[in-house]
């Protein structure tokens, strides 16, 4: 099987196994238990790898929340913000090409009672200088009211690789004093993250994006000019400032801090790793479009490193549809959109929001290059997905 699914899941960094499994096995003990020895090395260096992560992504460490990965992250920033017993506003603003984990927690939260706005983003035939799939900022500041308390914005799209203009997103909500809330689960090592520089208010991740393991991930909560109130969404314990009960899980949270510190050298997408990766993107692109007619880009140009992370490539096909490509080629593994929706028969909903028709979504394949990824198996792929569509045509 050769793997081109990257913005689904990535592998766990055999470096970043390496640094889990003492604390699996050897040092084991409870991080909450303060009162013996064991208990007490755990805590020290689980409070260490926080630090650690906070580095990292420039946030104060107070600031950061352990849970079980970026979907619990989102459900606490958003519902934690909107049901707090003093927060005053009921409007909220998501983006349209939003995670299905950000689009259901706002439409549960539409169904109780509050107030949400949902924008647009450039199409993919916009004729200016915006980028397609990215927020239209003027049709964010015309959602933003005096009653919005919460702007939720990806930095990264997982199906098309777009990079939204967050700085301006962050300068437009604030003017409005609304926080914002950052879904970077598909930025991270992909492009540098800065939480205070950015100026984000939340920020939601998981480290299986980023070469680590699954069923970890963080949310940055405040720590910067405004004060971010949550209502805890885990109750029983206390843990973690009341704000997310459980026992904590020391073993993930230093894995995390490891994959973070190797991703964040990785990070700048005009160099090293990013550079590899596109050029084995590149690669695959020309491969396909060589012998393979009709192909059109989703997103993004690919020459736009501004716009698109390194290792997308999202695309339609003229006659086929995605999912009978997919099964045609069983020795590549890759997708038709989001890895959380992908069981569900419906057209991407990020495509449709950029104005394909529901025939180009449905003929559309996302393909994600990382880390593992070499030139042999790019062009073994490349031959696999052509033979699958030759062998398509004959039927």
């Amino acid at each position: 099987m050769i793997y081109l699914d990257y913005h689904a899941t990535t592998p766990c960094d055999r470096r970043v196994v390496e640094a889990m499994l003492p604390w699996l096995s050897d040092s084991f003990a409870n991080p909450h238990s303060d009162s013996h020895a064991a208990g007490r090395q755990v805590a020290e260096a689980m409070n260490g790898a926080i630090e650690s992560i906070a580095g990292a992504i420039g946030a104060p460490a107070s600031s950061l929340l352990m849970t079980s990965g970026a979907t619990e992250s989102i459900n606490l920033a958003m519902r934690g913000v909107m049901t707090h017993p003093r927060n005053r506003r009921n409007h909220m603003v998501v983006c349209s090409t939003e995670h299905p984990a950000v689009l259901d927690v706002a439409s549960d939260l539409q169904r109780s009672g509050v107030e949400v706005s949902h924008v647009r983003v450039h199409p993919q035939q916009s004729g200016g200088e915006a980028a397609p799939g990215t927020i239209d900022l003027d049709a964010l500041a015309a959602a933003i009211t005096p009653d919005t308390a919460l702007v939720n914005m990806m930095l990264v799209n997982n199906e098309i690789g777009a990079i939204h203009p967050i700085r301006e997103v962050v300068r437009i909500a604030h003017a409005a004093d609304a926080l914002v809330h950052c879904d970077a689960t598909q930025a991270i090592g992909r492009i540098p993250l800065d939480v205070a520089e950015m100026g984000l208010d939340l920020v939601s991740a998981s480290a299986h994006k980023f070469y680590g393991p699954k069923g970890v991930g963080f949310l940055v909560a405040g720590g910067g000019e405004r004060r971010v109130r949550l209502r805890p969404q885990i109750v029983g314990g206390g843990q973690q400032q009341g704000l997310r009960s459980g026992t904590m899980n020391p073993a993930g949270i230093i894995a995390m801090a490891t994959a973070l510190s190797l991703a964040k050298t990785s990070a700048d997408p005009h160099g090293g790793e990013s550079a590899r990766i596109e050029t084995l993107r590149n690669q695959l692109w020309d491969i396909l479009r060589g012998s393979i007619d009709g192909l059109e880009i989703n997103g993004p140009p690919l020459s736009d490193r501004s716009s698109r992370v390194s290792g997308n490539l999202n695309f339609h096909l003229r006659e086929v549809e995605g999912e009978t490509w997919m099964a045609a080629a069983p020795g590549v593994a890759f997708s038709s959109g989001s890895a959380c929706s992908s069981s569900d028969p419906v057209a991407s909903h990020v495509l449709l929001a950029m104005g394909l028709s529901e025939s180009q979504a449905r003929r559309s394949v996302r393909m994600g290059i990382g880390r593992m990824t070499t030139s042999d198996e790019i062009e073994l792929a490349g031959r696999e997905l052509i033979d699958a569509l030759q062998r398509l045509r004959l039927t």
